[in-house]
Order: C-alpha cells, then sequence, then structure tokens
C-alpha cells in the first residue's frame, strides 16, 4: 500500500480531525516530493540530516506570493513530520525518532485578541445570508456566531445530537476527540427551526447536501467569501468568545464552551485586537 495511504489510515487510528489528516496528507506529500528532486531517491524513511535540510528550505528558499514562509506555516509542515516519524515506527520501517517540537522554529506568540469583526458586522452578515434565502447557510452561521463551534464540527453534528426544546447540543467529536454540551441562544434555535422546514433530505447530519450525506467545508468556505471579505468561519469563532467575555462570561465559562484545551487560548480573548495595538503605537 502507498505510503501516504497508510499514513492517513495511522492517522484516522489516532482520532486525527479531517482537517488535520488533510494538512498532514498534504505536507508529507510535499516533503516527499522534495525529497525526490533533492536526492534523486526513493524515499525509504526519515534522516534526520534531510529533515534539517528540508526544514531550511521551507525558511530561506520556498516562497509563496513572492514572499518566504513564516515560522508559524514552516512548524506546520515540520508537525506533519514529526507525527510521520512516529508512524514509521509504529510500522516497524525505522527505529529512531529523528524530529520532535523542540525542533520547530521559535516564534514569538502573537498576544494580540484574533477577533477582527464586531457583533454589528456578524449582524450585517447573517442578515445578506437571510435576505438572500439560504436558509441552511443561515442556520450554520448562527450556530457558528453564537455556538463557538469549530467548523468541522458544526458540520458533524447529527438530528439526534440537539435538541431545540432544551436548547443544548453535543459536540461528539471535538478537538482531541473530546465530546462537549454546548449551549445555545434563541437566535441559534429559530435559524435552525426555521431551515428544518425547508431541509431537504433524510440523512442524519444537520446540515445536508444534495451531493453527499453532509456539506461540504469547501463549498461551505466558498459561500463565505459572495458574502463577505473578512468573515470566515473561524472568524466568527473569534468573534464567540470575544463577544462572550463581553457579555459577562467568565474565563472558565468561555473555555468550557469553545472547547479549548489550554486556558491561554481563552485569555487571548481578554486582550486588545490588533487594530487597537496599531492605533496605540502611533500615540508612542
Amino acid at each position: 500500500m502507498d505510503i501516504c495511504k497508510q499514513f492517513g489510515l495511522y492517522l484516522n487510528d489516532e482520532g486525527k480531525s479531517e482537517n488535520t489528516q488533510k494538512s498532514y496528507l498534504s505536507n508529507l506529500q510535499e516533503y516527499l516530493r522534495w525529497f525526490k528532486e533533492s536526492y534523486d531517491s526513493t524515499f525509504q524513511k526519515l534522516y534526520r540530516e534531510n529533515v534539517l535540510e528540508y526544514k531550511s528550505y521551507l525558511l530561506n528558499v520556498k516562497k509563496t506570493k513572492g514572499k518566504h514562509l513564516n515560522g508559524k506555516t514552516v512548524n506546520g509542515k515540520l508537525s506533519a513530520l514529526v507525527s510521520f516519524n512516529h508512524f514509521l515506527i509504529s510500522d516497524n520501517i525505522q527505529q529512531n525518532i529523528v524530529i520532535n517540537k523542540s525542533d520547530f522554529v521559535k516564534v514569538q506568540i502573537d498576544y494580540a485578541n484574533p477577533c477582527e469583526i464586531e457583533k454589528k458586522d456578524v449582524e450585517k452578515f447573517r442578515q445578506l445570508i437571510l435576505e438572500a434565502g439560504d436558509r441552511r447557510l443561515y442556520a450554520l452561521v448562527t450556530l457558528l456566531a453564537y455556538g463557538g463551534l469549530r467548523i468541522s464540527e458544526a458540520l458533524n453534528v447529527k438530528l439526534q445530537d440537539y435538541s431545540l426544546e432544551a436548547k443544548e447540543l453535543i459536540v461528539r467529536k471535538g478537538k482531541g476527540q473530546k465530546q462537549r454540551l454546548v449551549y445555545l441562544n434563541g437566535k441559534i434555535e429559530t435559524a435552525i427551526r426555521e431551515y428544518l422546514k425547508l431541509r431537504n433530505g433524510d440523512g442524519e447530519y444537520l446540515f445536508v447536501s444534495r451531493e453527499s450525506e453532509k456539506v461540504d467545508r469547501t463549498v461551505i468556505n466558498k459561500a463565505f467569501k459572495k458574502y463577505s471579505k473578512v468573515i470566515t468561519p473561524h472568524m466568527l469563532r473569534h468573534f464567540y468568545a470575544t463577544h462572550c467575555l463581553e457579555m459577562g462570561y467568565s474565563i472558565h465559562e468561555v473555555a468550557n464552551q469553545a472547547g479549548h484545551r489550554d486556558i491561554k487560548t481563552t485569555l487571548l480573548y481578554t486582550n486588545p485586537s490588533r487594530n487597537e495595538l496599531k492605533k496605540k503605537a502611533e500615540l508612542l
């Protein structure tokens, strides 16, 4: 079996999200192409010397849109190789660890609030979608903005996973395969009820598609771009965390509802935004 397919099965068995699996496989394929072009040799196993040369290539040679890759992007590609290294060992293809997180590029953490939109932006976005008549997208956007779900979590919601009467929803496969209970407000309840009146199909997923059992995230990303150049599914998650804190939620309540594994992630939303910091910099 092709080594990429084997790695894909390993990632699935490890409980990695669909998005992580796609990202890791794409990054591995990129490494294998670089390896073939660099050494004109068939890949056998990972060597530390090769990996460090690849890291140097990513930092100093490879460019995207005319710019060198930033440290965070490089670390994402190396992270795939860390996981690939563990797969090779588990499959007895090699015995030694040749790359770990200590090899990652040291990146200064950006402590600015990642949310770049306000409630008026979200409400305008929702209204545009409502007026366009897309009840499915309207319900999904409302769930993301006021429920704080990741896009992958929202698209995996099944009809049995929520109760509009109790205003509760269970995220069965959150990050790290953790389940959590999310509380729904009236906006979400109304949006889903109206969508269900028009929902076509008898599949088990809430957000159905005519082509498959559930909507693909690429379809949703394309729909978002139709109505906004700024708002993305992940930006709505940033909005949710920021808005909750502004409305009086505690740090721990937001972490619990959003499914943050590390409280430091939630703390970012207590900080000024990048735009606010830039304004302050001009006052110096």
